[in-house]
């Protein structure tokens, strides 16, 4: 059977036998002892991406009352989804990152824990009322890699900032965008990456992504 754990970059949860690069999880458990999603898109604001593989550890999916497993094609999808490097498993990620964005987002002011890092996300990506994911507006030449957009002309297409080309996100990887898609670097489009991660990605934290993608990297 396939489960409804793979993540979008709008944040959305699927069912679809892709796994991608990283799993991860939204702070608990989000299913029922018959593996369905409850409804409920997050337990607490520690939203995370972890490693596929650590230490040999094996566990089952969606075991009752664990915390819920969410899949992602790769760490520029989690990022656009909302979440940061698991502190346990990927902590020399999780370190770099903190320093960008803290770098990026309040330089001279030292971060006092992950905790801060996490309600500044969390108050980014969602809105609580509606449950939906926050966006910002942007000028598309400007982004770093790492980034994912959506165009005007076509809101529910996912494309990727990487290598000053547009690549359009699929569950099963990306392919390159052409015609109207790279054309306008002066656009203004709207920004699915939440923008303090964004400054992150400016102050020198690259995001691993799908061998699908061009010059992919794979660092996760």
């Amino acid at each position: 059977m396939t489960l409804q754990n793979r993540i979008d970059p709008f944040g959305r949860i699927h069912a679809t036998p892709e796994h991608g690069m990283l799993m991860g999880n939204r702070g608990g458990c989000m299913h029922t002892v018959d593996q369905k999603l409850t409804g409920r898109p997050w337990v607490n604001a520690r939203w995370i991406a972890c490693r596929l593989d650590y230490k040999g550890w094996h566990r089952e999916v969606m075991q009752p009352g664990q915390y819920t497993e969410l899949f992602f094609l790769d760490e520029a999808v989690a990022f656009a989804a909302g979440h940061r490097p698991c502190m346990l498993c990927r902590r020399e990620d999780a370190r770099r990152f903190a320093q960008a964005w803290t770098e990026a987002n309040q330089p001279g002011v030292a971060l006092e824990s992950i905790n801060v890092l996490d309600r500044a996300l969390h108050a980014e990506r969602v809105d609580a009322a509606t449950w939906r994911q926050l966006n910002a507006r942007a000028v598309l030449g400007g982004l770093p890699d790492g980034a994912f957009v959506t165009l005007d002309a076509e809101p529910g297409a996912a494309l990727l900032v990487w290598g000053g080309a547009l690549w359009r996100w699929s569950f099963a990887g990306y392919e390159r965008a052409t015609g109207a898609a790279i054309r306008f670097a002066g656009a203004e489009v709207t920004l699915l990456t939440p923008p303090s991660v964004v400054e992150a990605f400016r102050a020198g934290y690259r995001p691993a992504v799908h061998p699908s993608c061009g010059a992919g990297v794979g660092r996760s």
